[in-house]
């Protein structure tokens, strides 16, 4: 979890529908304002229509949380439903007990309900989610119940919030009449880039963030051009990205790490035939956004899903940093299959042995290697995890654990003083190869 890495007080990218959340853009300021007005003004029937994942139903929390105290409502977002089950769910949603009853006793016992209300000089609103799911019977069904009225004034508001299908369907003849008591239609627009700009920075505000941007403006603008402007899928986004940017440690999210993201929400990438592994490893660096991807993955996720291309990637891996280590790395194909698992007995011995050297100060008996440059393609900045080792980390990246290994560790980090001792939260910088 992310939170106390970004410090924040609560999730800003969750997936429920919080109102205190909603960014108001004009589109949404627009609805909202229509909608309720039209509550006000008895209007009888309304309609929210907008593209999945554009908000309608936390807009329609935050339009009920407007009206709280003002008007009776309730809420159904379960239409997968006949016209008795659609009666029974609104006389449970305002405490009546329609167990037992035929659709004219639920009709007549909702109208004494209705009229009560009136007389007591309360409003009673329905709002209706999802509402394209409803069957054509159902439908009449909810448009008989505009019928419930006063001489002056409608008894029951209704809400249909849908798809733009709803709206297809209630152009059909067939349901010209449902159409025609509609005085009300609101819908939502996608954000435009400086929207989604704004809604992104309005949510991290609003969950307790305080530092510095945390978006760069490069990531911002790949967010809103793959989001399309859905709030949706910009939360999605940055939900992956800020999870991606804790696990390697980046305290400001690059358009690199949103790129990843995305990589890693695309199905694409899982119904595609794995590649054949090339005959010659590449170089680290050469491999990294494969190799960046399977860090996340395994040493912080915990959850180990390499595809085959991947795993034939790490044995290359392996063979090539065996190859490089040495003339006392013998190149049998036995050593090869164990060297990408675990570090051979011998060369464990030695490691401990030479740790304390390595970490002194004192000459290593391995050769001297050369500084390693500072950019990501030769080192990557890790964030330590609960159970994690230096060991493991070393044998994780490099496939070795020895004092050339631990020399190249001691130069990234020359505030480690004990490589036995790393603690939780720690940021620890580890080679990604022992070449530049």
């Amino acid at each position: 979890m992310f939170l106390d890495y970004y410090r924040l007080r609560e999730q800003p990218f969750g997936v429920t529908p919080d109102p205190r959340f909603l960014y108001f853009s004009p589109a949404h300021r627009e609805a909202l304002a229509s909608l309720f007005y039209g509550i006000d003004a008895g209007r009888g029937f309304l309609a929210l229509i907008a593209e999945p994942g554009m908000g309608k139903t936390t807009l329609l929390f935050q339009l009920l949380k407007r009206l709280k105290g003002s008007v009776r409502s309730a809420f159904l977002f379960q239409t997968q439903c006949d016209s008795h089950e659609l009666l029974r769910y609104l006389l449970d949603a305002w405490g009546l007990d329609g167990r037992g009853k035929d659709l004219v006793q639920m009709h007549a016992q909702l109208n004494e309900f209705l009229y009560a209300e009136a007389v007591a000089g309360r409003r009673v609103a329905v709002f209706i989610d999802e509402a394209q799911n409803l069957s054509d019977t159902v439908l009449e069904t909810v448009r008989l119940l505009s019928d419930f009225e006063a001489a002056d004034r409608k008894l029951l508001q209704i809400v249909l919030a849908g798809q733009p299908e709803l709206a297809h369907r209630l152009m059909r003849p067939g349901l010209a009449q449902l159409r025609q008591r509609i005085s009300v239609v609101a819908g939502l627009q996608r954000l435009p880039a400086a929207e989604t700009f704004r809604y992104v920075n309005h949510r991290l505000q609003v969950a307790g963030y305080e530092g510095p941007e945390l978006f760069t403006a490069a990531a911002l603008t790949v967010i809103a051009e793959r989001s399309e402007g859905i709030p949706r899928n910009i939360n999605n986004i940055c939900f992956n990205a800020m999870s991606l940017g804790c696990a390697v440690g980046c305290k400001k999210i690059e358009a690199q790490i949103v790129e990843e993201a995305l990589h890693d929400l695309s199905l694409e990438s899982l119904v595609q035939k794995p590649k054949t592994a090339p005959t010659v490893a590449p170089a680290l660096h050469d491999a990294g956004p494969t190799y960046y991807s399977w860090m996340k993955t395994h040493l912080v996720g915990r959850r180990v899903y390499l595809t085959t291309a991947v795993a034939a990637l790490l044995a290359c891996l392996a063979i090539y940093v065996g190859a490089r280590s040495g003339p006392s790395a013998p190149h049998s194909s036995s050593h090869l299959s164990s060297s990408s698992s675990e570090v051979a007995p011998s060369s464990e011995s030695q490691s401990a042995r030479t740790v304390p050297a390595a970490f002194s100060g004192a000459p290593s008996q391995e050769p001297a290697q050369t500084e390693p440059h500072a950019d990501s393609a030769s080192s990557l900045t890790y964030v330590v995890q609960p159970n994690d080792t230096l060991r493991d980390l070393c044998l994780s990246i490099v496939g070795r654990y020895d004092a050339a290994v631990l020399e190249k560790v001691r130069k990234l980090n020359p505030d480690l003083k004990d490589p036995n001792r790393i603690e939780t939260g720690q940021e620890v910088r580890l080679p990604l190869s022992l070449t530049d």
